[in-house]
């Protein structure tokens, strides 16, 4: 990928966004077939999940004007919710003005966890004692269920040990944290495996029962970060700059605002986890759970200016894989994967944490510009045209019509759309 600026993509016809595609890539036009309604087969669908009735489809766009540590990326977006990617673009095109992005991402380390549950302090205190001293027997078992990973670069890293005590009265537990490197993958299947081969050894050795034997979603060693330096005249000048800061340090104090500070952010990232197989369902709890590690939740960004420059800076765990799960058995995975040309889960995740800054400056730069309406009112009018019957050639004229009249309401759009047809 040489340039993500593409400027015009938004007014092509999607044919030509495809030859543009498919000739950046090297690749058959043909190949985006793996893009349309159809390209899931049911037959396929039911082998993916139980009681399958069918497939939903979702838009797919292209984000834009993407620079990440001086390399330029289209980011693949699946989202149905309007305003997302060309919120996305314009924020990424700001950035630009600055150099991009700079994202730094910690190794693919995840947490599996053990759960024991003991009868008393005392029960706890003798197995947390036993399971010290013996701690390189559980390494030895929890390497072996491993190998494989570690013939890959990866495998087990350590082993964490924790005692937890009810503030209710209920009996304490220990929990071992078994750390594994998944390089590339996800690590959702490797981490289970590891922890269920494990704990019959632990139960032996702890004398008390095992549990829970499960991948935890707060991936606390496996966070990534990207920050963007943009000035002050790309996004608006001082005191719009001055509102985003404001706006975001409100988000650090109030978590009713943060909760849909961070909704914002998350729209881009879930977008392109979805678009690239990735489980944004675990990218949520994690973001979430991080949100609220010093026990309030808060913005995840942070947003101040620096001289002449607006800086904002983002830090997530980020699970994220470009190997396993979906990505060999659904046709469209595979196609943007490839598109977003990535070669590892670290670079991936810089990715991710860069395009949830970006999605988190638009946000920001509407509310603080021009309130966040103004923005989705012809993206709103779109659909409120499809709604109402409009077929896909007249809706721009749906849309113009009722954006003259100066608001957006279902009514509205049912006269624009008379009138676009000659009967109002």
């Amino acid at each position: 990928m040489t340039d993500s600026r593409l400027p015009g993509f938004y007014t092509w016809p999607v044919e030509k966004r495809r030859s543009v595609l498919a000739e950046l890539l090297g690749r058959p036009v043909d190949d985006f077939g793996a893009l349309d309604p159809d390209a899931l087969a049911l037959e396929l669908a039911d082998k993916l999940i139980e009681n399958v009735v069918g497939v939903l489809s979702l838009p797919l766009g292209i984000g834009l004007n993407l620079k990440v540590n001086g390399t330029d990326y289209l980011v693949p977006m699946a989202v149905e919710e309007p305003s997302v990617v060309a919120a996305f673009s314009n924020a990424a095109k700001m950035a630009r003005a600055g150099g991009g992005f700079t994202a730094t991402c910690d190794p693919s380390h995840m947490i599996g966890q053990i759960q024991l549950c003991a009868p008393d302090e005392a029960a706890a205190r003798r197995a947390e004692d036993a399971l010290r001293a013996r701690i390189g027997e559980v390494e030895a078992v929890a390497a072996e269920a491993c190998a494989p990973m570690a013939a890959r670069g990866g495998g087990l890293v350590r082993i964490e040990i924790r005692r937890l005590t009810d503030p209710d009265g209920g009996p304490p537990m220990v929990v071992l944290h078994v750390v594994l490197d998944v390089v590339d993958a996800m690590g959702a299947n490797i981490v289970n495996h590891v922890c269920e081969h494990a704990a019959p050894t632990v139960a032996r050795i702890s004398a008390l029962d095992v549990h829970l034997r499960i991948l935890s979603n707060l991936a606390a060693h496996r966070l990534a970060r990207a920050e963007t330096r943009i000035p002050l005249a790309s996004v608006g000048g001082r005191r719009v700059a001055e509102r985003i800061a404001e706006a975001d340090r409100f988000a650090r104090l109030d978590p009713f605002r943060a909760a849909t500070h961070n909704k914002g952010l998350l729209n881009g990232i879930d977008a392109v986890a979805i678009a690239t197989g990735n489980d944004w369902r675990s990218i949520e709890a994690g973001a979430h759970a991080w949100a609220a590690r010093d026990g309030q939740y808060r913005g995840l960004t942070r947003w101040a200016i620096e001289g002449d420059a607006l800086c904002g800076s983002i830090e997530l765990p980020l699970a994220v894989g470009t190997v396993g799960g979906i990505t060999r058995s659904h046709p469209s995975i595979q196609l943007l994967r490839s598109l977003i040309g990535v070669t590892s889960a670290r670079e991936l995740a810089g990715i991710f944490a860069s395009v949830g800054l970006a999605q988190n400056l638009a946000a920001l730069r509407a509310l603080a510009a021009e309130g966040i309406q103004r923005g989705h009112m012809a993206l709103h009018a779109r659909q409120l045209a499809l709604a109402a019957g409009a077929a896909p050639g007249e809706v721009d004229q749906v849309v113009e019509y009722t954006l003259d009249a100066g608001h957006v309401s279902p009514e509205q759009v049912a006269i624009a759309l008379q009138k676009s047809r000659g009967e109002g």
